[in-house]
């Protein structure tokens, strides 16, 4: 290949690294200045928004901010779709409607659909696309379409402390109790009892902890290793850009 080609595509891979650095930098400084704070909400104006919770950029769709409350340190994904009433600009009373409580995690391209009551309890984690909602499609006429059936609305209630799977469906009516573990996939309704896993369409227990025998039935995996008392998150952090640092270079 001629030298003046050589170096005509030297160049042209320096111009197209310039380029995606540029747009990795500004679209980083567009998802920082599209993030929605207590001190920067934008146009969304909830009931309430704690110190510390944040709404990443893009959001999803979000109406009826008023009946919404998030509580502190939340942190709310990307495309995440949280929703109180049927549609915009309905009154819904004095009440609120839909709660999230302080530290609840909502992963990416979640939804939240309150039509009725729901409230998510504290430190709740939900992983990516997990839909929540208080409401179903009725088909009790056979003549009619489905979606043009008035829809049934029941409350839901998830407990403190719960991991809810990727993609996990959690039906109107449902309630979840104190650190309820959801599989992957799994679609919940009606009542889960305290330190119960579920998985399965529709969930079932499959596993439970007895005050007495533990887990029924026994965890096959071994339980984690604690973090060493003394250990400082700056440490931790440094940790963690050392094992970045070793998968770059492997």
């Amino acid at each position: 290949m001629p030298k003046n080609r050589n170096s005509f595509s030297s160049l042209a891979l320096r111009r197209r690294g310039l380029a995606s650095r540029a747009v990795h930098r500004v679209w980083a400084w567009v998802q920082e200045t599209g993030a929605v704070t207590a001190q920067h909400p934008g146009r969304l104006r909830f009931r309430r928004i704690g110190t510390g919770t944040r709404l990443a950029f893009p959001q999803g769709t979000v109406f009826g901010e008023p009946w919404i409350e998030l509580g502190d340190h939340c942190i709310i994904g990307e495309q995440v779709t949280l929703t109180a009433g049927l549609m915009p600009d309905l009154d819904l009373g004095s009440e609120t409607v839909l709660t999230l409580g302080d530290g609840v995690v909502l992963g990416r391209g979640s939804h939240v659909i309150a039509d009725t009551s729901v409230s998510i309890g504290s430190d709740t984690y939900c992983g990516p696309y997990v839909y929540i909602t208080s409401t179903n499609h009725s088909y009790d006429d056979p003549h009619e379409p489905v979606g043009k059936q008035w829809p049934r609305m029941e409350p839901v209630e998830i407990g403190p402390g719960c991991w809810i799977g990727t993609g996990a469906v959690i039906l109107p009516g449902a309630r979840l109790g104190r650190n309820v573990v959801v599989a992957a996939g799994a679609v919940v309704r009606g009542e889960v009892p305290d330190h119960a896993v579920v998985a399965g369409a529709p969930a079932r227990v499959v596993r439970s902890w007895d005050p007495e025998k533990g887990w029924q039935p026994p965890l096959r995996t071994p339980a984690p290793v604690p973090i060493p008392d003394g250990v400082t998150p700056e440490q931790l952090a440094a940790v963690a850009l050392l094992l970045e640092d070793a998968a770059d270079g492997a």
